[in-house]
């Protein structure tokens, strides 16, 4: 359900309840999600002073005005009420006034000292002194609250007064953002051979992006700063400037709002409707998590306009590839709700704008941290568009709990969808490229797509703090380039979560790099681990009843499995060994100690098996 938080001062009270009325959402209320923001401060108005504001439009606690006083339900100020105090009182005026002494609140009376005359002063008590407020500031990389005195982020290592904002994440993150020449000329200089070499007019990527993007943001003001906020694009496009990727290598398309009837294609008209309704509100909420404002209905609008033109661009040929640099996201909003910080499913609606343009088959796959359970939901019946998503799942407890390996489609769909859940937190590159190598790219291969998007969310990256991932951007790199060998070179990318800003602009920019013909900095070394291998073969065991090809690798990794288990242990023989302990600790009186460190002596902790 929407809640009403602002409205505008013009908007008549019957359009509060129509607004209420017409907001109830099916499916809307994620209450298990990691996403959502359980502070529940007091709402205020335009004033800053009425608060609590009803259905019909009126505010259910009393205004304050500064030269009034407050003014009761009856109309009268407490100034006159203080005059007629100090008039002769009768007994009972003395009675009543007692009465409401009682049942103000302390707070009550210390707002309202000039309610009581001096008899009634005790000189002796002072109200209760105001609590010392602590100086608090956010991080700007990770938005985590950190002590005034503190200058480097307790959790990301980030500089209080950092020049991400600027430079992206070339910026230094030790040091104070001081803008001198020295670091401009150092950033110019260390770019001036790509940005000279390249220009526009000779390349072939697109980049999809409006200012206005940046209007959608969240107008309470909570305890914490919301993670999908308007610095996620800011720091990317800041990070492409300073390389000079963007405005330069790539060259923009002109932005445009989706119309209703190519939102229809992916979404009900009640959820189009529940979401273009935000545009009269200065505030209000799909979900816990899901925020919306005045501007979030044009935002959308304009991301999935952006992804549509740019699916378009790309599979006509006027574009090689592209970049979607877009928000809100978009792989949680389904056919009839907004969740997850989606209010428009922007890769949906990509795809289906390239099937419009000719496309036959479309592939999607979803790398975001968090199971693209919208996405799924729309193309869950449709064999023409192939959705392969991998992502945290942990047997339906990380958000938004769907996504599991036996989720395949339905309806004579089965197979078009494919899910490779994590069983765990901390999955890195390996994990991910070992995935590439055996599910996706040879169940991608034999459905030939003619075009490939990429819900790109860069909350799996290494530093995120949603999704508590490894993956560098060299991993995002190498994923992208073995993707750029599907449909022709065909590849349009869509950004989704991600919520740490040097993170998510370095692996955006590895990314875009891919995309304009440069290779990945350099191979990595696969090596899975056990977790990561026993998920690809659960996939594989599953998905091959529905691509027969996946019989022989299924049957030659169940085969290798005892091999993987044995160089996972040896690597973390190794890793154990780094920390070498001096002699004296192996021959003196710690050598207990020593062995129980170092595994040679295991103690059973639990008291039984």
């Amino acid at each position: 359900m929407i809640l009403a938080e602002n409205l505008h001062v013009n908007s008549p009270s019957n359009m509060v309840r129509e607004t209420v009325q017409m907001s109830r959402l099916t499916n809307g209320e994620a209450e298990n999600s990691l996403h959502k923001q359980s502070d529940q401060n007091p709402r205020q108005g335009r004033n800053g002073r009425c608060r609590n504001l009803g259905s019909n439009g009126t505010s259910s606690q009393p205004c304050y005005d500064e030269n009034v006083g407050e003014v009761n339900r009856s109309g009268i100020s407490t100034r006159d009420a203080s005059d007629s105090l100090n008039a002769n009182m009768q007994p009972d005026v003395i009675h009543k006034k007692a009465r409401q002494q009682k049942e103000m609140t302390f707070q009550d009376m210390y707002n309202n000292q000039d309610l009581f005359d001096d008899e009634d002063d005790d000189s002796d008590w002072e109200p209760t002194q105001e609590r010392v407020e602590i100086k608090k500031w956010f991080c700007t990389n990770c938005t985590m609250v950190n002590l005034d005195d503190t200058i480097h982020c307790d959790i990301c290592g980030e500089h209080k007064e950092s020049g991400i904002l600027r430079h992206g994440f070339f910026a230094s993150p030790f040091s104070q953002d001081v803008g001198s020449a020295e670091v401009e000329s150092e950033i110019k200089e260390r770019h001036r051979d790509l940005c000279c070499s390249n220009s526009t007019s000779n390349s072939s990527t697109a980049v999809g992006f409006d200012e206005r993007m940046l209007l959608h943001s969240e107008v309470e003001m909570k305890s914490h700063p919301h993670p999908e906020r308007p610095d996620r694009l800011r720091a990317i496009s800041a990070s492409l400037a300073t390389a000079g990727i963007f405005p330069g290598r790539c060259y923009p398309i002109s932005a445009r709002e989706i119309t209703q009837e190519e939102l229809e294609r992916v979404h009900s008209l009640e959820h189009i409707e529940a979401v273009e309704i935000t545009s009269h509100l200065l505030s209000s909420y799909f979900t816990p998590d899901t925020y919306a404002n005045e501007h979030s209905a044009c935002a959308a609008r304009l991301a999935a306009g952006l992804c549509a033109d740019l699916a378009t661009a790309i599979f006509s040929g006027r574009a090689k590839n592209g970049f979607a640099l877009v928000r809100p996201p978009g792989h949680h909003a389904g056919v009839r709700q907004a969740m997850g910080f989606c209010l428009h499913n922007n890769a949906a609606v990509a795809a289906l704008a390239a099937q419009v343009a000719g496309a036959k088959k479309v592939l999607i796959v979803d790398w975001d941290v968090h199971h693209g359970n919208g996405t799924q939901e729309i193309f869950d019946q449709n064999k023409s568009v192939l959705y392969i998503s991998l992502h945290r799942h942990e047997g339906g407890k990380f958000y938004p709990g769907t996504g599991a390996a036996h989720e395949v489609g339905t309806m004579g769909a089965e197979g078009y969808c494919v899910n490779i859940p994590w069983s765990c937190g901390g999955v890195g590159d390996n994990d991910y490229v070992f995935a590439f190598q055996h599910v996706v790219l040879p169940i991608a291969s034999e459905f030939a797509p003619d075009l490939t998007i990429i819900s790109a969310g860069f909350d799996a990256a290494r530093g995120d703090p949603l999704g508590c991932c490894d993956v560098t951007p060299a991993g995002y790199a190498q994923m992208t380039q073995m993707l750029t060998a599907l449909s022709g070179g065909k590849l349009l990318v869509i950004l989704e979560g991600g919520y740490n800003l040097r993170s998510i602009s370095s692996s955006a920019t590895a990314v875009i790099k891919v995309l304009l013909g440069e290779s990945p900095e350099c191979g990595l070394d696969i090596l899975p681990s056990k977790a990561g291998v026993q998920t690809v073969l659960e996939v594989l065991q599953i998905q091959m009843n529905f691509w027969p090809t996946l019989g022989p690798r299924f049957s030659d990794l169940q085969s290798q499995w005892g091999t993987y288990c044995l160089k996972n242990k040896k690597k973390h023989i190794k890793k154990r060994r780094l920390a070498v302990a001096p002699l004296w600790w192996k021959w003196g009186r710690k050598s207990l100690l020593y062995h129980l460190l170092n595994g040679h002596i295991h103690v059973n902790q639990r008291g039984g098996d």
